[in-house]
């Protein structure tokens, strides 16, 4: 089945965001350490050994639904699946998840132990609107593979393991109801293993609820995290229909802007690529310059970088090899022709585009598939692997949240993986049974 096969729901369109209440799944026991020990990061962030290290911390950990095999491939996506629906009945049935009494939302609090500014959001049961509707806007691109096994458990469990996250236009009356409910004890609350504070309080007075779902109502919102999860929402609608909560996606819906995310940069690596060849192909189209580096070690490449990144007089894109730091810059009328004349300004001009449709895909000759480029969601992620001989790495500046808006609104796609907005919600915390 084709991610992209659902049909609109049966109601007319709202204009903006429908946000419902449901009945939730969440894990009996509500200590913080307990929290802690059996939630998990979404399940995109989740590597081989961090997956190990989460299912041995607890058997109750989420990692045992989201990921109950790595990686599996497409024909083993439905016995995967399976796996995690026989997991998930099981722990329902022993008490470890229980459902609540009655329908809610829930106001979620993100807060970084550095200092940085709280993200404030709301969990709902987001009405999954026509392909005609501005209501929500995608901005990347989506594998169908990924797609497919992100459908394939959703299917099987009959259950959202884990919210997407929007990021709606700005809105004031949300503010002040969230002042108003944080004047109540949380019902959720652990520290992660970043240092982020997760706070999240249960709401079920009508009043409030039916001011907040009026207020959602208001805005529009881009899909800041989880295109695949709502792709694969859209497909399990058109198989199953739009009846017992199959016409919604689990989502944390938070403001563009202040009291919002932020964008961190996702880098990529292209395996079998010696820096010498990689340096000498982008010189066909860029400036290509070393970058003083303060010492050997591919740490002393992630300081070189990371200053260099956050310098707002550079500009340009930067490739290393572990060792050697070079900067590529003043791309060619060549390099930029290799953008796609029809797409629009907000899209044209971003690093990422340049470098997949300039670079990778003109200079270096290579096709945008999982295996031809890695995805590194941080920094010393990406040159460590390129110190360990994979290949070479390519970082790159995150784009603003701006930016993202613009190229949702003017209908375009960036590349895949293209956008990293922090801080992420803790997957285990609330799980959404369609039904409920």
């Amino acid at each position: 089945m084709h991610p992209s096969s659902a049909g609109p729901p049966s109601h007319p369109p709202a204009p903006g965001l429908e946000v419902r209440p449901f009945r939730a799944l969440t894990y009996g026991r509500r200590d913080p350490a307990y929290l802690a020990r059996v939630s998990s990061p979404a399940y995109d962030l989740v590597t081989p050994s961090g997956r190990d290290r989460l299912a041995a911390a607890d058997p109750h950990n989420v990692v045992r639904l989201i990921l109950p095999r790595l990686d599996p491939s497409p024909s083993e996506a439905a016995g995967t699946a399976e796996l995690a629906a026989a997991t998930l009945q099981a722990w329902e049935d022993a008490g470890v998840l229980v459902r609540d009494d009655r329908p809610a939302l829930w106001l979620y609090d993100l807060a970084p132990g550095d200092g940085t500014a709280p993200t404030t959001g709301w969990l709902g049961a987001v009405t999954l609107p026509p392909r005609s509707s501005t209501a929500v806007l995608p901005h990347e691109d989506t594998y169908p593979d990924a797609v497919e096994g992100r459908r394939a458990l959703l299917a099987a469990t009959r259950t959202d393991l884990e919210p997407i996250v929007l990021a709606h236009d700005p809105e004031p009356q949300l503010v002040e109801l969230a002042g108003s409910v944080r004047s109540g004890s949380a019902a959720l609350e652990l520290t992660d293993a970043d240092g982020v504070l997760h706070r999240l309080w249960r709401v079920t007075e009508p009043g409030i609820l039916a001011r907040v779902v009026a207020a959602l109502g208001r805005t529009r919102a881009v899909i800041a995290d989880g295109h695949h999860r709502f792709a694969a929402a859209r497909a399990n609608a058109s198989a199953h229909g739009s009846a017992n909560g199959s016409d919604a996606v689990l989502a944390l819906v938070t403001p563009m802007g202040l009291g919002g995310l932020r964008v961190d940069p996702i880098h990529r690596v292209v395996p079998d690529l010696a820096l010498p060849d990689a340096v000498q192909a982008a010189a066909q189209g860029f400036v290509t310059a070393d970058v003083p580096v303060d010492g050997p070690g591919w740490e002393r490449v992630v300081d070189a970088a990371h200053a260099w990144l956050l310098d707002p007089a550079e500009r340009g894109l930067l490739i290393s090899d572990g060792r050697r730091l070079v900067r590529l810059t003043a791309p060619s009328t060549a390099v930029r022709a290799a953008v796609p004349d029809d797409a629009p300004p907000a899209w044209r001009d971003l690093d990422v585009v340049l470098a997949h449709h300039g670079l990778i895909g003109g200079l270096w000759g290579r096709p945008d598939t999982v295996d031809a480029v890695l995805i590194a969601h941080r920094l010393e992620e990406a040159v460590r692997s390129a110190a360990n001989g994979v290949g070479v790495a390519l970082l790159l500046r995150a784009p603003s949240p701006t930016d993202v808006a613009a190229v949702a609104r003017a209908g375009a796609r960036m590349p895949r993986k293209s956008t990293l907005f922090v801080p992420k919600p803790r997957t285990g915390l609330v799980l959404r049974p369609l039904e409920a």
